[in-house]
């Protein structure tokens, strides 16, 4: 009897994903709120809690993860990471600080601890890079002259991730300093060494995957993804980083059909884990951190439009360009989630797993909004210009 409430209830899950993924296609936004809203439905304190199939779904979630990361590898070569770390640095830079010092604040200020404050800077720091990309498809922005600047900063920012994390899964473990900084070393020395092998030996790697028959590639390049990815955990390095580092190795035509093989699958396991996410949120905690999350909304919206205006700036993007950089590099989804999932299962403050939430439901929501607004805000913006510049010479 409890497997066949096991796949009722896989199947009411699945089936309403389905018919949410409808309906952001429908309204052209973004999956990742409905997903985590039907979590809070489903979860402990929603409408239609699950009773039997919260274990499978927690499997799937981690598959998830893994995915999301590995098909962000793909989209790099070894050599594109090394030149955008070069090219973009300062502007980097400058999202980093913008970014991540309004999460680290809020937390200490709340009296949360200094761990909570690492997650939750990194909750506010990252863009989600799906949502970016999908917005600048939608709009028609890929061949604009800000959009390269607006890619450079995400690349600059899934490299942050490869070394955030590790550091954020040594402190969620309560290592200590030493044991964190062997964490990170262990972290960049990986890191370095897959891309020394994605560099010098990429072609061996790509004849051990490859194979005519796309059933062997598909198993081929998922057992090695996961594998890898389960050897990084148990290094305590995350298995994200580990999927990362798997994609990034993989190059050429390899890549381009991996990308095709694994995506519905990546849709689906991401689907459930932003829905595990949501599973473990309880609706009701949400209220007391509603006020905060607004204010750090807000301010994610003020420092992320800082930031592109001054990436764009720094470029010769003329202001409409800056506009809509900025605007592009407003939605927060599925690395925030990663991250703040990764404090709610070490335990973290109780708060920061609804805090993360709110924050993520509010910008992947008005970030799109938003992006659609910036060509009548640059153009409003352009001609209050117009206007001051012959009061201030005459």
């Amino acid at each position: 009897m409890e497997h066949d409430t096991i796949l009722v209830e896989l199947g009411a899950v699945i089936l309403a994903l389905g018919l949410l993924g409808a309906v952001s296609l429908r309204f052209s936004i973004s999956p990742i709120p409905l997903y985590l809203i039907a979590g809070l439905a489903f979860g402990a304190g929603g409408v239609l809690p699950l009773n039997t199939s919260t274990e499978f779904i927690a499997a799937g979630a981690k598959i998830g993860v893994i995915l999301l990361l590995f098909t962000l590898g793909l989209e790099y070569t070894a050599p594109e990471l090394v030149g955008t770390l070069r090219s973009s640095a300062p502007a980097g830079l400058v999202d980093l600080v913008l970014n991540a010092l309004p999460g680290v604040a809020a937390a200490l200020l709340l009296g949360w601890g200094p761990t909570a404050a690492v997650a939750l800077g990194g909750v506010t720091y990252v863009t989600s890079s799906g949502i970016t990309a999908k917005v600048l498809g939608d709009l028609g922005w890929l061949g604009n002259r800000e959009t390269p600047v607006v890619l450079s900063l995400l690349v600059f920012e899934d490299l942050m991730m490869a070394l955030y994390l590790p550091i954020l899964t040594a402190l969620l473990a309560g290592v200590g300093l030493l044991g964190g900084s062997a964490t990170l070393a262990l972290a960049a020395a990986a890191i370095s060494f897959v891309l020394l092998i994605a560099l010098r030996f990429g072609q061996a790697v790509e004849r051990f995957v490859a194979s005519e028959s796309d059933e062997v590639l598909l198993l081929k390049v998922l057992g090695l993804t996961v594998l890898v990815a389960g050897a990084a955990e148990l290094l305590q390095v995350s298995a994200a980083v580990g999927a990362f580092l798997v994609g990034i190795a993989l190059s050429g035509p390899l890549a381009h059909t991996a990308r095709q093989l694994l995506t519905p699958l990546r849709d689906l396991f991401a689907a459930v884990f932003f829905v595990f996410f949501g599973l473990q949120t309880d609706p009701m905690a949400l209220p007391p951190v509603l006020g905060v999350a607004a204010l750090l909304a807000l301010c994610g919206v003020a420092t992320k439009l800082a930031t592109g205006w001054i990436a764009a700036k720094r470029a010769g993007v003329a202001l409409t360009g800056r506009v809509r950089a900025g605007a592009a590099l407003l939605p927060r989804g599925e690395f925030n989630i990663v991250i703040a999932g990764l404090a709610v299962a070490a335990g973290s403050h109780p708060r920061l797993g609804p805090l993360a939430a709110a924050y993520v439901l509010m910008l992947a929501i008005v970030g799109p909004i938003a992006a659609r607004a910036a060509e009548p805000l640059a153009r409003r913006l352009g001609r209050r210009s117009a206007r001051r510049t012959p009061a201030s010479t005459g």
